[in-house]
């Protein structure tokens, strides 16, 4: 049978839940029509790049099949005419790796991150907050001032 992978999006105001019910509805279509579901990953609650029918974020599920055409199609079928799911893509692969997704694997990565490293300086060593006139803008300017020039010549000296 050929294989297939379908990435589904939910509404973001249905909870876990109600989206993975939606993914078993999704699988026991399948599953009726002989085919099997042989990966399936949530991708959890992200932003959409448009809004879709007023939605800003929705749940994202993959799912991978070893399905007849034919049951793909009324999978498909069954997904427009479900309330909850906004936008669903079918493609059509080679094979179904076991390894998890590419989406998977990045936000893993994400959650990885620890010591990012101090904290930039914003205070003076005794703790004492930087005022407005201590900018460094302010100490050039006024080192510069007439009056202050280290190498003005002054009567005395001639």
């Amino acid at each position: 049978m050929p294989l297939y992978e379908t990435v589904l999006i939910a509404r973001s105001e249905i909870t876990q839940a109600q989206a993975d019910a939606v993914a078993d509805a999704a699988t026991a279509q399948i599953e009726a029509d002989g085919g099997s579901v042989k990966k399936r990953e949530y991708w959890g609650l992200r932003g959409l790049a448009y809004r879709i029918k007023k939605n800003r974020k929705g749940h994202y599920i993959l799912l991978g099949l070893d399905a007849p055409s034919p049951a793909v199609l009324e999978m498909e079928r069954q997904l427009t005419l479900h309330e909850d799911v906004l936008r669903f893509m079918t493609i059509r692969i080679d094979e179904i790796s076991e390894e998890p997704s590419v989406i998977l694997s990045r936000k893993s990565d994400d959650r990885e991150r620890g010591f990012r490293g101090p904290k930039p300086a914003g205070r003076f060593e005794t703790g004492r907050k930087r005022g407005y006139d201590e900018r460094e803008e302010f100490r050039a300017r006024d080192e510069f001032r007439p009056g202050h020039d280290e190498f003005a010549v002054e009567e005395e000296d001639i």
